[in-house]
Order: C-alpha cells, then sequence, then structure tokens
C-alpha cells in the first residue's frame, strides 16, 4: 500500500507542476519498480510543451488539465493520461516529461511520449518520432551506468517494464494522403512501419530491456475528429483508418510473437486497446459513459475540433459540464474517467484483454 504521507506529498507537487519531488518508501533489493514510456499524445506528459510551440501539442491551453491539475500541463485529456495510473498501480511517482528542465530521478522511469509522434522520422516533423525517444533512452542508460555503475545499471533496465502507445500518428498521414491506397500498397506502408518499430525493440533489448507492453492502435476511424471530417458517416465509423489499425495490430502481435522465441528473456503484452475503447465508444453506458460518440470538449460536428480554442487559442468551442459522462474528451483523445478504466485493463486485464502477460504480471517477473 502507499502511505497517506506520499500521496499527499504528491498532490502538494503537482500543484507546483513538479511531479518528482515525492518517493515511495525504500523497498528490499529488486522489488523497485522502473516504468520508462514511449508514445504519441496518448502517453505524452507535456514534453512538447518543451519545443517548438507550432508543434502539435505545442500550446494546450485550459480546459485541458481542469479536473484534476487543475491547470494545463501539456496532456491531452482534461486530468491524468494512462501513464500516469499506471505509475500510481506500480507505486511510482507520476512520471515526468523527460524534457522537463528538472532534476530527474532515472530508477523511476521517465516519460519520452511526444504528441504527434510516429514510428517513422517523415510523420509529423518536430515531434519527438519514436528514433528520437530511443536517443534519449541511451541518454537515460548513460546516466543510470554513471550513477550506478554498469552491474546495477543492467538490473535496473532487466527489471524495467516498457510501455509503449505509438503508431497511430503515422496510419493517419498515411491515409490523409493516401486515401483510396490498395490493399498491397497499404500492407507494405504497415511492414514499414513494424520493420521500424522492431528495429527500436532489439536496440532496447541490447540495451538491458526485456519487459515490452504495447497498447495496440486504436479503432481510428471512431474518433471525433476522424468522424467530423467526415459528415456523409452518419454516426458510424470510417473503415479504412480502422482497417489500418487492425492490419498494424496483426502484424505488432506477430512479431512480439517472433521476438520472444528469438531473444532470450524477452517477455511482452498486448492490450487490446482497439477492441476495449471501440466498445466503450459503441456501449458507452455499459462502463458508466453517457456518450461514446462526441467529444466533451471541441466545436463542430461531434466537438471533433478546437478544444482549448485550437492551435492559436481564439477558435470558439463548446464545453461539457461533466467530462467523466463523456469517453472522449477532444476530438482525439479521453477523458481521465476513461484513461483510469483503460490503465486498469493495462495493468491488470485478463488474458485476452491484455496478454500474454498484463503489466502487473511483468512487473512481477525478475
Amino acid at each position: 500500500m502507499v502511505s497517506l504521507s506520499y500521496l499527499f506529498c504528491v498532490f502538494v507537487s503537482l500543484l507546483d507542476d513538479d511531479p518528482v519531488s515525492c518517493h515511495v518508501q525504500s523497498k528490499p533489493e529488486g522489488e523497485h519498480k522502473t516504468l520508462f514510456v514511449f508514445g504519441d499524445s496518448l502517453f505524452d506528459p507535456g514534453n512538447n510543451k518543451y519545443l517548438n510551440s507550432s508543434v502539435e501539442g505545442g500550446s494546450i491551453s485550459w480546459p485541458y488539465g481542469e479536473t484534476f491539475f487543475n491547470h494545463s500541463t501539456g496532456r491531452l485529456s482534461d486530468g491524468r493520461i494512462v501513464p500516469d495510473f499506471v505509475a500510481q498501480f506500480a507505486e511510482l511517482p507520476i512520471l515526468p516529461p523527460y524534457l522537463q528542465p528538472i532534476a530527474h530521478h532515472f530508477t523511476d522511469g521517465t516519460n519520452f511520449a511526444s504528441a504527434g509522434g510516429g514510428v517513422l522520422v517523415q510523420t509529423h516533423p518536430g515531434t519527438i518520432n519514436l528514433p528520437a525517444q530511443l536517443s534519449y533512452f541511451k541518454a537515460v542508460v548513460k546516466s543510470l551506468k554513471q550513477k550506478l555503475g554498469d552491474v546495477e545499471a543492467k538490473k535496473v533496465l532487466m527489471r524495467a517494464v516498457y510501455l509503449f502507445s505509438i503508431g497511430g500518428n503515422d496510419y493517419f498521414s498515411f491515409y490523409s494522403e493516401n486515401p483510396n491506397a490498395s490493399q498491397s500498397y497499404r500492407r507494405q506502408y504497415v511492414g514499414m512501419v513494424i520493420g521500424n518499430l522492431t528495429g527500436v525493440l532489439k536496440e532496447i533489448y541490447d540495451l538491458g530491456g526485456r519487459k515490452i507492453a504495447f497498447q495496440n492502435a486504436g479503432p481510428l476511424g471512431c474518433l471525433p475528429a476522424m468522424k467530423a471530417r467526415s459528415p456523409q458517416l452518419g454516426s458510424g465509423c470510417a473503415e479504412e483508418p480502422s482497417a489500418l489499425a487492425r492490419l498494424h495490430n496483426r502484424a505488432l502481435a506477430n512479431v512480439l510473437k517472433k521476438l520472444e522465441s528469438k531473444l532470450p528473456g524477452f517477455k511482452y503484452s498486448i492490450f487490446d486497446y482497439y477492441n476495449a475503447l471501440g466498445d466503450r465508444v459503441n456501449n458507452p453506458s455499459k462502463y458508466g459513459f453517457k456518450n461514446g460518440k462526441a467529444a466533451c470538449c471541441g466545436s463542430g460536428a461531434y466537438r471533433g475540433m478546437n478544444c482549448g480554442g485550437g492551435r492559436n487559442g481564439t477558435e470558439p468551442y463548446d464545453l461539457c459540464s461533466n467530462p467523466s459522462e463523456y469517453v472522449w474528451f477532444d476530438g482525439g483523445h479521453t477523458t481521465e474517467t476513461a484513461n483510469r478504466q483503460l490503465a486498469e485493463l493495462i495493468w491488470s486485464g485478463a488474458p485476452n484483454v491484455t496478454g500474454p502477460y498484463n503489466v502487473q504480471q511483468l512487473f512481477g517477473h525478475a
């Protein structure tokens, strides 16, 4: 159990926008958990705040953060995002953005995710793509070795869990440029994304990483922003983006299974985000929501655009009175309430939802 004093400290530190000043009481050797997060806007805790403000997510303003932080932190939600809850379940502090200019405690881990980031370098230039996130991780490895020595640093890296949510932006970019792509061209593109992703995973393995956890690609055609672009759909979802996500998810499952068979000690987890989120969109009341189609914050069809005033902060938008009644907070990102539910599935979901291991089980493996 987490102590009350720790929880109070976290609360106070969050008000100061310094979430790493609190630490869980020391544990016996081998029990301390470490979490490294890679990804896109779904997992970005505010790294893009420290990039050029024209970059996606670089100028996020109120009402983002209204529910939990009472101010904007750079998270694309009304409150906490999935990695915040996973860290909480692991009895870790909320992991800060890697680019936040503070004294980092890398033995807890850190978060490299960037809104707009993709697996491919050419996806949304100016964001922190996955190869750049890997380069940051290499700098962390170097720092850990200097601080702990090679042997202890290796132990930390081998015990750590590496949590990913990435790929969606690669497919959004592809779809916007190739809306009528042939099946063979789509498969070729998915193969390129998976190939580049596999290369990064192998490098993390070579650096000591053994436990990889993925949130797979969601039902991309069901985002309010995507549906707002296609009014002819009625209340349905755009099929082509979701079809790309399904191709990606099958390929991801295959490649992780192959890596497990080839790399000694490699273990992995895949959370079926596609179906977990899709079910909440289609059957919101089953999960305690009132609305699974439209966003809480935004303008236009499904409130799919301009939450917080858009890129320049001046566009008009509507805001619901209770985000917890909605699956979506803005046109592409879920509410804190939805994020907690999704994080619980990542942490302790059954094998048909999160498997072959869930993240709790990954942390438990030596």
